[in-house]
């Protein structure tokens, strides 16, 4: 009796000797992201579930990972998601589902902005690139870990995931998706001082006039072929998720399938998310999670993101040289791919300025273009190591 008790009393993680005083850290911060998501209203759909799964997988056992050989529920969706990249292609098709281009129709300048907010992401690539050696992880290993810490600064959670199961980073994937969701949620908390630190109030109360005026549906339709086919020649890397998004915002734009529009855009993106955040949340195990080198992930993760935002505002007053009609530097920020968080984010800040001001229609041409260009750029990293490697 006294042993099978002995054999109890160790099997609960908390109270077991060596690395397994890890656990309770997990669950601590398994505890903070729920609290931000119940809270903060923190992306609640993705910390909640993010959060409870951490919990879930570092419990006594674990068995809901994987028991004497066998996958436990846990483990079959990440195999099943996350593992075969199922999961950020069908986020991408509800994506597409809910975006409406035409605001970038009639702000065609504002593609630039989208490709301008990825400067931190090549940035951060060649900065942990010099670092990893620090951590012992040197050569090819190196190049794709860097390749993924550099697109978490897109806070493009399905292109990070994407990105890290190319280079089969299985052993890192709970650090970068956590670093990934949990900086897509924090937009609010994170881009405001970046954007007051680069900007003065008058340039902040910038107005910029917007035209309502209608786009022909033939331009919606063609938009996502050409994009397709254009990005399948250039980056050709880029395909599934460009492919994906595009495919969900052509089922939007056809307008013959109302009710495969409605369920992308409602009952795919809240299923697929419900398990992605739970499955992410199940690659937190402490014995795996908590190490050097998870803390280098997030450490440059948060800096690739503050590049990010700094990279679209810096271009945005760069243009403001040479024009006649300013842009509002704030929404270059805006370029990153958390749609429509950032856009939000950037109209608030312009309302808390000036009440009168409203720039969301911009933001929201900026932010769309940033979606495109994370993907674009993640099949750019892509390509550009596996170059390198070979």
């Amino acid at each position: 009796m006294i042993e099978v008790l002995k054999e109890i009393f160790n099997g609960f993680t908390f109270f077991g000797q060596g690395d397994n005083w890890k656990a309770l850290i997990m669950y601590v911060i398994g505890g903070i992201l729920i609290y931000l998501a119940i809270k903060k209203e923190y992306e609640p759909s993705l910390l909640l579930p993010i959060g409870f799964g951490a919990i879930l997988v570092n419990l006594p056992w674990a068995i809901v990972w994987e028991s004497e050989n066998t996958s436990g529920f846990l483990k079959v969706l990440y195999d099943a998601g996350i593992a075969n990249e199922l999961f950020p292609i069908l986020i991408f098709i509800a994506i597409g589902a809910m975006i409406d281009f035409s605001p970038l129709f009639k702000n065609p300048y504002m593609i630039f902005f989208g490709a301008a907010a990825q400067f931190g992401i090549f940035v951060t690539f060649f900065v942990t690139l010099i670092v990893l050696p620090m951590v012992g992880i040197t050569g090819t290993d190196a190049l794709k870990l860097a390749s993924a810490v550099g697109i978490i600064g897109a806070a493009d959670g399905p292109t990070t995931l994407y990105v890290a199961n190319h280079f089969q980073l299985t052993q890192y994937i709970g650090p970068i998706s956590v670093a990934a969701y949990s900086y897509m949620s924090l937009v609010p908390i994170i881009q405001p001082p970046v954007i007051k630190l680069l900007t003065t109030k008058k340039e902040r109360r910038i107005r910029m006039e917007y035209r309502e005026e209608p786009v022909p549906k033939v331009i919606k339709i063609l938009f996502p072929i050409l994009v397709t086919v254009i990005a399948g020649i250039i980056v050709p890397m880029s395909v599934p998720l460009v492919g994906s998004l595009m495919f969900g915002n052509l089922i939007r734009e056809c307008g013959v399938l109302e009710r495969l529009s409605e369920t992308a855009q409602n009952a795919l993106a809240n299923l697929v998310t419900l398990l992605l955040g739970i499955t992410i949340g199940a690659t937190m195990q402490a014995s795996q999670f908590i190490n050097p080198v998870t803390g280098l992930i997030l450490l440059f993760g948060l800096f690739a993101f503050i590049f990010d935002t700094a990279g679209g505002v810096l271009f945005a007053k760069f243009l403001n040289l040479f024009l006649k009609r300013k842009i509002n530097p704030m929404i270059g920020a805006a370029g990153i791919s958390a749609f429509p968080m950032s856009a939000r984010v950037i109209q608030k800040m312009a309302k808390e300025e000036d009440p009168t001001n409203f720039v969301l229609m911009q933001s929201i041409s900026a932010n769309v273009a940033g979606q495109l260009g994370s993907i674009v750029a993640g099949g750019f990293v892509i390509a550009l190591v596996n170059m390198l490697v070979s």
